[in-house]
C-alpha cells in the first residue's frame, strides 16, 4: 500500500513537472557549438546544461503526443512509446536539485542518459508501427493524414535532437568511444563528404545485390568550390558522419531499387 502510494505521489509530481519544462522551448544549438563546448569541454557545465534542456525537449513533444486523436493514442504502440517518455522525464527530473560537483552524480547521470538512450531505441519503428495499427482498425481522412505527418515530422525531429545531445555527453565524458581520434563527440571537424558517399553506396549496393543480383556502378564527381580549394580537393565539413551515412544509405538503397524495378 505505501509502494503504491510513493509512486502514486511520484508520478504527479512527474506531472506538475511537466507541465513546469513545457513552458520552456528548447534551446536552439549550431555544430559550431557543439564543437566549441567540445574544444573545451566541461563535464559539470555539460550536467547542468542537461538536465533541464533534456527535460524542456521531452516534456514539449509529449505536450504534443497527447493532442493527437484519442483513437491514435489508445494504440499499444503508440502507449509504449508515451510510457517511455514518461520514464525518461522522470528519471531526467530527479537530477533537478543535485549538485553536478561530485563523481557519483556525474557517473549516475551519465548512466541514466545511457539508459534513456536504449529506451528509445527503437521508437521510430513502434510510432510507425502505432500508426499503421489505427489505419488497420479505422478510417483516416486527408486531414487527420496530415495532421499525423505535420506531427510525425515535429516527433523525429525531436527525438535526432534529444539523441545528439545525450551521445555528444556520453561520448565525451562517459565509457563510449568516439569514432576517430579527431571526433568532437559525434562529429567530425573535417568530415570527408566523398568518402560518407562511397561508403554509404557500397553498402546499400551490396545490400541490394543479394535481392536484385545487379545494382548500378556509382560514378562519383565532386566539385569544391571553396575559395582557394581546387576542383578536385575532397570537400570537408564539419558534421556527423553517421547522420550523413544514413540519410544516403536510405537514399541510394531506394534509388537502387527503383532502378531494378524499371
Amino acid at each position: 500500500m505505501k509502494l503504491t502510494l510513493r509512486l502514486l505521489a511520484d508520478v504527479g509530481k512527474a506531472l506538475k513537472s511537466l507541465d513546469l519544462y513545457s513552458q520552456y522551448n528548447p534551446s536552439a544549438l549550431s555544430i559550431k557549438q557543439f564543437i566549441d563546448f567540445g574544444n573545451n569541454a566541461c563535464e559539470e557545465k555539460s550536467f547542468y546544461f542537461l538536465r533541464k534542456e533534456l527535460p524542456v525537449r521531452l516534456a514539449n513533444i509529449m505536450k504534443e503526443i497527447n493532442l493527437l486523436p484519442e483513437n491514435l493514442l489508445i494504440m499499444p504502440s503508440v502507449e509504449l512509446v508515451r510510457s517511455w517518455y514518461v520514464q525518461s522525464f522522470m528519471d531526467l527530473v530527479e537530477f533537478e536539485d543535485h549538485s553536478g560537483k561530485t563523481r557519483e552524480v556525474l557517473e549516475r547521470f551519465c548512466k541514466t542518459l545511457i539508459n534513456v538512450r536504449n529506451r528509445h531505441s527503437n521508437v521510430v519503428e513502434t510510432m510507425a508501427q502505432g500508426v499503421m495499427e489505427l489505419r488497420d482498425c479505422d478510417t483516416v481522412d486527408n486531414t487527420t493524414e496530415n495532421s499525423l505527418q505535420y506531427f510525425l515530422d515535429r516527433f523525429y525531429m525531436s527525438r535526432i535532437g534529444i539523441r545528439m545531445l545525450i551521445n555528444q555527453h556520453t561520448l565525451m565524458f562517459g565509457k563510449d568511444l568516439p569514432g576517430h581520434i579527431r571526433h568532437i563527440g559525434a562529429i567530425d571537424p573535417t568530415c570527408k563528404i566523398g568518402l560518407v558517399v562511397a561508403d554509404a553506396y557500397e553498402n546499400a549496393q551490396f545490400l541490394c545485390d543479394q535481392y536484385y543480383v545487379d545494382s548500378p556502378v556509382l560514378e562519383l564527381v565532386s566539385h569544391n568550390g571553396v575559395s582557394g580549394a581546387a576542383g578536385r580537393t575532397p570537400i570537408e565539413s564539419a558534421y556527423v558522419p553517421s547522420h550523413l551515412y544514413y540519410i544516403l544509405f536510405e537514399l541510394f538503397k531506394v534509388s537502387i531499387k527503383c532502378i531494378n524495378a524499371d
